[in-house]
């Protein structure tokens, strides 16, 4: 259970080592008992820099956490759809309709589904993914100021790496924000969010969406500049690809000609460093008696496969059981999916996976399944209802999704030719036959992009994201429970939360 406490307790303990080793009493009796400032951050670090990694280290546990949505807040119960990011990408992917809740046992995306949590302010849904991204904010805030400030320059390698994946983290919260709680970009004079970038000011305004994707752009350049030559020891934390990757999707979003171009060059140092995803790991597969033959490779499951750039490496320190995404998602996990509440893949979505396409075996449609992606994802031993501590690791990011993106850019700039050849390059290790991709220009080509990023990352939380910055119109399929066969446009405001009541209240500044 270490793990799980890094982002509240272990600042503490470590600081607390320091604290008695090495300050006065009047400075203990002063400070603090729940969070560290940046001031006893910054006097702890004079005397062990190496605090600073337990600090980010904080930060990354809090995307897998249960609970960092703050659902226990106040002495309330767990909600078991607060577990991090991966709770978010569930979010996302049933709010644009590819995953389909098929039971409603237990409660939980009841009001997802039926899109209540998005027009009612006082949902807890909705205020958990405000509150879980304003944390990752906080947190990489915290060590902003611990070193110094935005612009403070980093002496040492150590501080240099540090602060650009804190700049790293701090836009990842931001960006996601945008996604989830405005409609658009437009011309970037709506106001959507507060901005804090230290931990020092009081209640601000909104900002423009302008404002809030200059200062995204600016902190993943910035990262990108600092991590140049950071080796990382884990793909738990962000180097300089994946800095690379966050700055993509910030850019293609905003979508102006100039980012698109930015968005080639990005990617394609994304793909010059990662391949793609071969066929033995996209699908289970099995010899004549039905034995799991490629266990090593398949099931989305490991921090390890070549194409994963940023994820967790999950293991029983991290704490985590039926409130995970394995838990939710994995017929192969002891918990939701696997005891009524499974998650499937919009049957129309699905008719339009071609019969020559592997994907197509990774959802099974029988009378025990209705759609589940169990040869997609699924725990080694693939025992229904087996993994009871998760163990499976999460994929945050993978490369595959930036060869759909350098595509997509191409296409959204004209250039048809050289998105066809970046696509083909993906289908290459999915379909049998991809040469009608040959003939495709214009609007149908980046349709093509658009479908096929709905079925390579079902599941990943990236839909949502290609639906917002491509205007899409999504129609429900004949399986959801609600609203099905119904269709909502992007910015229909169904798909996009509110922000929370209680930070209405809180910030009486809000909407100066």
């Amino acid at each position: 259970m270490v793990m799980k406490k890094i982002p509240y307790f272990l600042y503490i303990i470590m600081l607390s080592a320091l604290l008695f080793a090495g300050c006065s009493k009047d400075f203990l009796d002063e400070a603090p008992t729940r969070f560290i400032s940046p001031q006893q951050l910054d006097a702890a670090t004079k005397q062990d820099s190496s605090l600073l990694d337990y600090n980010i280290a904080g930060v990354y546990a809090t995307m897998y956490q249960d609970g960092s949505g703050g659902s226990e807040d106040n002495g309330a119960d767990l909600d078991h759809d607060d577990f991090g990011q991966k709770g978010y990408d569930i979010f996302s992917d049933m709010l644009c309709s590819d995953m389909v809740l098929a039971g409603l046992n237990y409660g939980w995306y009841g009001p997802i589904v039926r899109y209540q949590a998005t027009v009612d302010y006082t949902r807890d849904e909705d205020e958990l993914v405000w509150r879980y991204y304003y944390r990752i904010i906080l947190g990489a805030n915290r060590i902003i100021d611990a070193l110094g400030g935005d612009e403070a320059e980093q002496t040492s390698d150590r501080t240099r790496h540090i602060m650009g994946q804190a700049k790293a983290m701090r836009a990842y919260g931001y960006f996601y924000l945008t996604q989830f709680y405005s409609k658009e970009y437009g011309d970037g004079s709506q106001k959507i969010l507060p901005i804090y970038t230290n931990t020092e000011v009081p209640n601000q305004p909104k900002s423009s969406a302008k404002d809030v994707f200059d200062l995204i752009v600016k902190d993943l350049t910035d990262a990108i500049d600092l991590l140049g030559d950071f080796q990382r020891d884990t793909k738990d934390h962000i180097d300089k690809t994946v800095a690379e990757g966050l700055l993509s999707y910030a850019l293609a979003y905003r979508g102006s000609t100039e980012d698109l171009r930015q968005v080639v060059s990005l990617t394609e140092d994304i793909m010059s460093q990662y391949p793609v995803t071969d066929s033995t790991y996209a699908v289970a597969e099995f010899d004549a008696n039905g034995k799991l033959i490629n266990s090593q490779q398949a099931g989305f499951n490991n921090i390890a496969t070549p194409t994963w750039m940023w994820g967790a490496d999950l293991t029983l320190a991290s704490g985590l059981d039926l409130v995970s995404w394995w838990g939710q998602v994995d017929m192969f996990t002891y918990s939701y999916a696997w005891a009524g509440d499974p998650k499937v893949i919009d049957d129309g979505l699905y008719a339009k996976i071609r019969s020559d396409d592997i994907r197509k075996r990774q959802f099974v449609f029988n009378d025990d399944f209705e759609g589940q992606p169990i040869n997609k994802f699924f725990a080694p031993d693939r025992i229904i209802g087996g993994q009871r501590s998760v163990t499976t690791d999460y994929v945050y990011m993978r490369s595959d999704e930036f060869y759909l993106l350098n595509a997509e850019a191409h296409a959204r700039l004209g250039e048809d030719a050289l998105a066809i050849q970046s696509l083909k390059k993906l289908l290459d290790e999915r379909i049998k036959d991809d040469s009608y991709i040959n003939s495709l220009s214009g609007q149908a080509l980046l349709n093509e992009i658009y479908l096929q990023t709905r079925i390579e990352l079902w599941g990943e939380g990236k839909s949502y994201l290609a639906m917002k910055r491509l205007k899409e119109t999504i129609t429900r399929g004949s399986n959801h429970l609600y609203f099905a066969g119904q269709s909502f446009k992007y910015d229909d405001p169904k798909l996009t939360f509110l922000i929370p009541q209680q930070e209405e209240l809180n910030n009486p500044v809000l909407n100066n």
